[in-house]
């Protein structure tokens, strides 16, 4: 058993996090990790507010063991969503690209709010606005880790904050987990390891290529979402790189995505608006196009398992799995390494 501030922050048996993995983290997922000790946490990007309810109600239905929701406060329904989560009582509100205005909220129902973060500023502002815990995302990391590893970050980050941080980017076993504790963390957060489990709804095409791939097939590059991301290496993704502007791809996926989102035109376009002129994480009109076209690719590599067409963001820890145990298994082996490893330290270190 190990336990940490993050444990005892949010009540879970163990250190380990979900990460909210839009259109993978479904409340079967996120379901088993948390019956299985963890914190769950289901991305809430791909759902309209009803639809965000209808999940977090099923999530309650498969387990009574504290779980999260991660909204991205740029984007469409934010607001609504954030709304939804607190009347629904959501135990950890995780966001990511905004200002959380809605801490004292969540507090007053005795829910966590949780800022995920790639800049050590920004994680040092989370805290300075009242998150009670940061996630800090490494180089390592599937999607959007930034230009830091998680090596330098967790003791830059430890040493300067004093709530409890998540390590997140390149962690998928107990070794891991040792060493982000070791390195100041309070836990991790997993996000490529959790995709390759029984309980994943990744199309089994991709799972095969995950684990058949090493830590050097992935890439690292904006053009597959529009900003700085890594993704699993392979022939749509490498295409991505070499290629140039997608307009047409682009206007076609955008179209497709306002379907998705059950937005009229005017939502949509007022939706791009407020993307393109947040002060804090604007993005220009060419990072929307290239969002837009990578989601649509992103779905088929998910749920299509087209492996010439669709494209799966992934984390270099891809390199180190090569299983697809379940998540209550996979919790239980990481403990288990985890202990194990720091039983053998206190052998190989020599104490006076």
């Amino acid at each position: 058993m190990i336990k940490t501030r993050m444990t005892e922050l949010f009540g879970v048996e163990h250190p380990i996090m979900l990460a909210g993995m839009n259109w993978i983290t479904d409340p079967k997922l996120v379901a088993a990790v948390s019956n299985a000790g963890g914190l769950g946490i289901f991305a809430t990007a791909r759902c309209t507010p009803t639809e965000m309810r209808e999940n977090i109600k099923e999530i309650k239905s498969l387990t009574d063991k504290p779980f999260g929701i991660n909204q991205i406060l740029l984007g469409p329904g934010a607001a609504e969503g954030i709304q939804v989560a607190i009347e629904e009582k959501v135990p950890v509100v995780n966001y990511t690209l905004g200002k959380p205005w809605f801490i004292n909220e969540v507090h007053a129902y005795g829910g966590k709010v949780l800022g995920t973060t790639a800049l050590s500023k920004h994680a040092a502002k989370a805290a300075q606005l009242g998150c009670d815990a940061v996630v800090i995302t490494g180089h390592e990391a599937a999607a959007h880790g930034a230009n830091a590893t998680s090596l330098i970050l967790i003791p830059i980050v430890a040493s300067a904050l004093k709530i409890p941080i998540i390590a997140a980017g390149g962690f998928h076993d107990g070794r891991g987990l040792a060493a982000a504790l070791a390195l100041g963390a309070d836990g991790i957060s997993m996000g490529t390891r959790f995709m390759l489990t029984q309980e994943s709804v990744l199309h089994d095409n991709f799972k095969k290529l995950c684990l058949e791939a090493t830590e050097q097939d992935t890439l690292y590059d904006t053009v597959f979402d529009g900003m700085p991301g890594r993704a699993l290496k392979s022939k749509a993704s490498e295409i991505m790189q070499k290629r140039g502007f997608p307009a047409v791809e682009a206007v076609k996926a955008a179209m497709k995505l306002r379907g998705i989102l059950q937005l009229s035109y005017s939502q949509f376009v007022k939706m791009s608006i407020d993307m393109m002129t947040d002060k804090e994480e604007a993005s220009p009109p060419w990072v929307l196009a290239r969002q837009a076209a990578g989601t649509v690719r992103h779905l088929k590599g998910i749920y299509d398992g087209d492996v010439e067409e669709g494209i799966l963001f992934a984390g270099q820890a891809i390199g180190g799995i090569c299983d697809m145990p379940s998540c209550k298994e996979l919790m239980e082996r990481i403990i288990a390494e985890a202990e194990q490893t720091f039983a053998s330290l206190d052998a190989k270190v020599q104490k006076n």
